[in-house]
């Protein structure tokens, strides 16, 4: 009866679960593994001491920017050259933007320095002059999924949606860090920037859809079974009914005849009953 089982079509389909089987495992363990080492981060970011705390470095020895340096000190020296509006920031509940000033260091690169916020509508205060000190919390760039990116373009001249080297180059004569550092403690008028946790630490949105989707890979998994024993169940009923004569093949085979057999009786009788006496 299962001999269909060995035919070309059947082993098509037997090939394409022996594949897809192993994948959608594969594909919720990787899932499952990502979940994983977030909550992991996550429990050695709380037993960590805070980084804000610690001595603060060179900007130099901090990068590139990773989970380890994110969110410690770094110091830097310069002079402030341009100055940028970041629109559509909030803190403390509130709309506004934070003001962005580019820090010359001696090497020539520019270090984007958020050196506070201020309230939608209020002129942000000029950058200090000459050589100065700047010691702030190491950031990593954005990217279009941070919170409150405005990465579509058309904003004024002297706003950046985006603080990331790759916006910034764009926008000044000389190379600028892929990292910036907001200051703990803000000029008069501006209130300051608190950091942001590192990305891919905390048990976010994020890691929750990894937990997710690790279900989903395997309920796929589980789907793809079940449907190779649903199709085997289902041709293996259509032979069980064709053998014995129940399928609706047969049944609409059957019909010319018999009605061949009735029509080959009618004209005899026609023609017999049409004889006169």
């Amino acid at each position: 009866m299962y001999r269909f089982l060995l035919t070309p079509r059947w082993w098509g389909i037997h090939v394409f679960v022996l594949l897809a089987i192993p994948v959608c495992v594969f594909m919720g363990s990787w899932q499952l593994g990502r979940f994983e080492d977030r909550v992991q981060s996550h429990d050695a970011a709380e037993k960590a001491p805070d980084p804000a705390t610690q001595k603060a470095e060179p900007l130099a020895s901090l990068l590139p920017v990773d989970q380890r340096t994110s969110g410690r000190p770094a110091a830097a020296h310069g002079r402030y050259a341009e100055q940028f509006l970041v629109p559509g920031r909030e803190v403390d509940g509130k709309s506004g933007s934070y003001v962005l000033s580019l820090l010359r260091t001696d090497g020539g690169k520019a270090l984007p320095v958020v050196r506070g916020w201020i309230p939608q509508g209020a002129k942000a205060p000029a950058a200090p002059a000459g050589e100065v000190g700047v010691t702030g919390i190491l950031q990593a760039s954005e990217n279009a999924g941070s919170d409150g990116v405005h990465a579509q373009g058309g904003l004024p001249r002297g706003q950046v949606g985006m603080i990331s080297a790759a916006a910034l180059v764009n926008l000044v004569p000389y190379q600028v860090y892929d990292a910036w550092v907001t200051l703990p403690r803000a000029d008069a008028g501006m209130t300051p920037v608190p950091a942001s946790a590192p990305q891919n630490s905390g048990l976010d949105l994020k890691a929750f859809q990894n937990l997710g989707y690790t279900g989903e890979w395997f309920v796929f998994a589980g789907f793809v079974v079940f449907m190779w024993f649903r199709l085997v169940r289902r041709e293996a009923e259509a032979l069980e009914d064709a053998e014995l004569g129940l399928s609706p093949e047969a049944e609409i085979g059957a019909e010319p005849g018999a009605g061949a057999e009735t029509g080959a009786e009618t004209p005899g009788a026609l023609k017999g009953s049409s004889l006169p006496g």
